[in-house]
């Protein structure tokens, strides 16, 4: 499988959870290390955008393709199963808990959530230190320049 992840050249071609850790987000709180990768590029852009003000484009942006091979464990999170402002800004202490008991149970490698941004699309979330993480590699890391049409005013 490949997932995606698009992010500041600034901070290199490796997978870290330090900056989810840093500032906590919808999956994890803070002092949790997690790495958050989309299912596609499109949305691996989206949820990268909607951080940044209308009218600012962002340059330097890197788009790393990740091979997570087809042994690696995955449990899904059921749209269902969640509050009913799960995706709302910002993020809710019960989504935080339940990437930070992902985390600490380590009982798989990724955990697939329902994209808060695109409805139908979904995000892999990476236990950096799960056994399995050690399989998942990049393999390729390549410039993105956005669009300047998604940012005009």
């Amino acid at each position: 499988m490949e997932v995606f992840r698009l992010s500041r050249a600034i901070h290199g071609r490796t997978l870290s959870g330090t900056g989810a850790s840093k500032q906590g987000g919808r999956w994890n709180s803070t002092g949790t290390e997690i790495i958050y990768t989309s299912a596609n590029r499109s949305l691996a852009m989206t949820e990268v955008v909607v951080h940044f003000a209308i009218g600012s484009l962002p340059d330097g942006f890197m788009m790393m393709t990740i091979q997570v091979p087809d042994t690696i464990s995955i449990k899904e999170i059921d749209i269902r199963t969640l509050p009913a402002a799960w995706n709302q800004f910002p993020p809710l202490k019960t989504t935080q808990s339940i990437g930070d008991l992902f985390i600490r149970e380590g009982k798989t490698c990724l955990l697939r959530v329902p994209s808060a941004v695109t409805t139908g699309d979904f995000n892999y979330l990476m236990n950096p230190v799960h056994p399995d993480f050690k399989k998942i590699n990049i393999s390729g890391y390549d410039p993105f320049p956005f669009d300047r049409r998604l940012f005009k005013e």
